[in-house]
């Protein structure tokens, strides 16, 4: 696990401050999700500078995400390392939006 991920884990989605649980690793075809949660049918992914060169690779796993029904929320290292309360707030945020998108 790497830094940022931890600290989204242990600062931001334990089900003590979410209500979710999110799990790590999650495998959904042959996509391996950082964080997912299935009652929210939400998945977090937290990117590095590597995924600058992946964009079309991203943007075609979203897409098969989102033919699932799953949404997914990015999250750059460079964010959570430099403004995590602000990064805790929209994951919060984008939280009790999926619940009333999925609930309505």
């Amino acid at each position: 696990m790497t830094e940022t991920e931890w600290k989204i884990r242990n600062l931001a989605l334990k089900r003590d401050k979410t209500w979710y649980r999110f799990l790590r690793q999650k495998l959904i075809w042959n996509y391996i999700l950082d964080f997912y949660c299935s009652k929210l049918k939400l998945c977090i992914e937290i990117d590095d500078s590597s995924h600058d060169w992946k964009w079309e690779y991203d943007e075609k796993r979203t897409k098969y995400l989102n033919n699932l029904w799953i949404a997914v929320v990015r999250y750059l290292n460079s964010d959570i390392n430099s403004n995590l309360d602000w990064v805790i707030l929209d994951l919060n945020q984008k939280i009790k939006e999926r619940y009333i998108e999925l609930n309505e």
